[in-house]
């Protein structure tokens, strides 16, 4: 592997500085780096040059949710088409949700997962557990044996579904207490969102379809936040999406109860009036919220009270979405368009600086995840993942263009802002000018 010489780049969106990648660690970050003698057989030949033009250095992204699909719905997405996708996102680590086909609630399926993502290379898999065998929210899953497999799972969820028997997650937040392990919940409370198709409120009335409560998420994440008080364990809430739902784990926090939070880029940015187009691409769980809810959340975000962004990246082939909204599939691919949704409702709006992005989308997902070796500073020593944002371009989202298998975005013929230009694992180029390699 040649040596990698990054030229002018802002790290962390601060002042240009050079960065140099040998093998797979950062060798030296400065200003002035030369390529003379860089190389050891022949000098500046064996150094390749990115010439970065003051575009923003970050570590590599991690996601904490994803949907990889495999095994099973291979027609949706595969561990090579996702990671792919995660690569040209700027994603060098992804969590992979249980809620496969067989459901990966053994050793053997997290490890089939975990071996797909370290064969195709374009990034770290880290699969996630199910909580209870089969999805079924009736009996634990084999938590320890996943734990203790070659995945080293540390992340458990039932993602798609809710823990909804308070006796169960008491159990699973007992269960992984004892290595450190984390329960990451879906907060719907199944009884209140029975016939649910979007947000309750004022649209849902007016178009005549199922209203799904804000207080379904918000009475789950309460008790939980409680369950992991009295147990002295970790809970982690999957996409939070309402503004009663960060004030309370805001109280949580403010007590010391250790509860984690994530958000989605589709509910920093997008709203339930959009349901009005009847546009089944629109359709997710949980809801779009209301513009209130989504300035809350922005905010939580800014101030720490929600930890991190995590795409929630739902692939779906387009016959269960290019159909009538009651008949639809939930779910969007976010992977290859969460940063630039960050950079338009986040850094642009001076929520967020780049450090601050850095924070919540590699750091903080990476130390929730046990993650080694990602989230990392870009400093001399360090695995070199990193991701190279053009934070100047601006263009218009062409899903025809994924490296995805699916093509249910939101975001088709807007405009965002910030392109991923370069990706690097350990050292490795994963995406070069935009391609992948």
């Amino acid at each position: 592997m040649s040596k990698i010489l990054i030229r002018g780049a802002k790290v962390l969106g601060g002042e240009p500085q050079d960065v140099l990648i040998d093998g797979g660690t950062i060798a030296e970050v400065g200003r002035g780096l030369s390529t003379e003698g860089a190389g050891r057989a022949g000098g500046a030949q064996d150094v390749t040059v990115v010439e970065a033009d003051g575009k923003v250095l970050l570590p590599g992204l991690v996601d904490l949710h994803t949907h990889l699909r495999e095994p099973g719905r291979e027609d949706s997405e595969t561990v090579l088409t996702g990671t792919r996708a995660a690569a040209s996102g700027g994603y060098t680590t992804v969590f992979a949700m249980a809620n496969t086909f067989p459901v990966a609630d053994t050793a053997g399926v997290v490890e089939q997962v975990w071996r797909l993502g370290q064969e195709h290379g374009y990034c770290d898999v880290q699969p996630i557990g199910a909580v209870t065998v089969g999805l079924e929210g009736k009996k634990l899953a084999e938590l320890g044996a996943m734990h203790e497999s070659a995945a080293g799972v540390t992340v458990f969820s039932d993602d798609g579904k809710c823990v909804h028997d308070a006796v169960i997650m008491r159990r699973a937040l007992e269960y992984v207490k004892a290595f450190g392990g984390v329960v990451a919940q879906h907060a719907q409370e199944p009884r209140l969102t029975e016939g649910a198709e979007m947000n309750e409120g004022i649209v849902s009335a007016e178009l005549g379809l199922g209203g799904w409560p804000a207080v379904a998420e918000e009475s789950i994440i309460a008790r939980d936040v409680l369950l992991a008080d009295h147990v002295g364990s970790r809970v982690h809430i999957c996409h939070l999406s309402t503004a009663g739902s960060v004030e309370i784990v805001r109280w949580a926090k403010s007590r010391g109860i250790q509860v984690t939070a994530e958000v989605t880029p589709h509910h920093l940015l997008l709203t339930d009036e959009l349901v009005r187009t009847y546009n089944p691409v629109y359709k997710v769980n949980p809801p779009l919220r209301t513009e209130r809810d989504v300035m809350a959340l922005r905010e939580a975000l800014a101030d720490g009270t929600i930890d991190i962004v995590a795409t929630d990246h739902a692939p779906h082939p387009h016959e269960d979405k290019d159909c009538e909204w009651a008949a639809a599939a939930m779910g969007m691919v976010g992977l290859e368009t969460a940063l630039s949704v960050v950079q338009e409702t986040m850094v642009d709006t001076g929520l967020l600086d780049w450090a601050g992005v850095a924070d919540r989308m590699s750091v903080r997902p990476a130390q929730i995840g046990q993650a080694a070796g990602h989230g990392r500073p870009v400093s001399a020593g360090e695995p070199a993942n990193l991701t190279l944002v053009d934070t100047a371009y601006r263009g218009l989202v062409e899903p025809a263009g994924f490296a995805s298998r699916s093509r249910n975005t939101p975001y088709e013929g807007r405009e965002l802002p910030g392109h991923v230009t370069h990706t690097w694992l350990r050292g490795k180029a994963t995406l070069v000018d935009g391609k992948l390699t």
